[in-house]
């Protein structure tokens, strides 16, 4: 059974094709396309990290001082406060020098990052 077959007897198991069939059929041409290139058991394990992390809207490289990759939300926040454009969930109070992620939160207490400085000219 191929990984298409396996998706879509799934997915007519649960239900999901009877409650949603447009839904159904976009999630079978995601699983489509991806089984389209053919991976081996170790590159399909990467590109399934990538792919998650791409839907959730990460970054999958450093996130760098840049000022173009920091916009300006003070008005919002009453607080000087930059969020990065290439992971919503990453604010700095500096600029985007440091900064820290909503998730990794805990109350008050922020765990703060270090941002790669920027390549000169990008």
């Amino acid at each position: 059974m191929s990984l298409v077959e396996h998706a879509k007897r799934e997915l007519e198991l649960c239900g999901q094709f009877e409650e949603d069939p447009a839904y159904a059929q976009s999630i079978v041409a995601a699983v489509a396309a991806f089984a389209s290139y053919g991976h081996s058991g170790g590159s399909a394990g990467v590109a399934i990290h990538q792919m998650t992390t791409l839907l959730q809207f990460g970054s999958l490289s450093p996130l760098t001082d840049s000022p173009d990759e920091w916009f300006d939300v003070s008005e919002m926040s009453g607080t000087p406060m930059w969020q990065n454009r290439r992971n919503s969930e990453a604010f700095s109070t500096d600029g985007g020098k440091t900064y820290y992620l909503l998730s990794e939160r805990d109350g008050d207490t922020k765990v703060m990052h270090q941002a790669r400085p920027a390549k000169a000219g990008a």
